[in-house]
């Protein structure tokens, strides 16, 4: 077994609890789809997630050709599955049998630190790349994390749900197409 092969164990584990922690989520919205009040943003942002996990494990493909790992390098790709774990666990809150859910409120309940989250995502990613490689990633992938981090710190101090809807319609079409254009087949 080669050094990736042996380090990616525990990052699909984690990337394999993420989907885990959505797909519980969307089965608890089904079994208790006469207690709830939908939010479509909650519900875009749980399939965006969704997105994302995939995409990070596509991405990760691309690590096995690194050598001589340190901890140092293994610690940030690390944290990165860490964090979508994390966001995993706020997009969607836990059910129990008689509750009432509002997916609106617990949106905003949760806003500040999902939106955190999805920031420290972005810099961990950035600088993944950086310690992994010793440079920035290529312009286009760097634009698009800036404006991710950007747009993330919005989130976390917006308070009106206009301007979450339309981060959440950013994220949405701005993923999509970072992953059409910069993923689109397996390196």
């Amino acid at each position: 077994m080669d050094e990736f092969n042996y380090l990616s164990v525990l990052l699909s584990i984690i990337l394999g609890l993420a989907v885990t922690q959505v797909l519980t989520g969307f089965r608890g919205l089904l079994l208790a789809r006469g207690r709830i009040r939908l939010y479509w943003p909650t519900l875009v942002w749980a399939f965006l997630l969704l997105l994302i996990f995939v995409q990070s494990w596509w991405a990760m493909f691309g690590l096995r050709r690194h050598e001589n790992w340190t901890f140092a390098q293994f610690a940030m790709v690390l944290l990165q599955a860490i964090l979508l774990y994390l966001l995993a666990g706020l997009v969607l809150p836990d059910f129990s049998e008689d509750e009432e859910v509002d997916l609106r409120a617990h949106y905003e309940a949760h806003h500040a630190w999902f939106y955190g989250f999805t920031f420290a995502l972005g810099l961990a990613s950035l600088t993944k790349d950086f310690v992994l490689e010793g440079a920035w990633p290529e312009r286009g992938n760097l634009i698009f994390h800036l404006t991710f981090m950007a747009l993330s710190l919005l989130g976390v101090f917006a308070t009106r749900a206009r301007i979450h809807k339309a981060l959440t319609l950013l994220a949405l079409a701005g993923i999509t197409l970072y992953i059409a254009l910069l993923f689109a087949r397996l390196n």
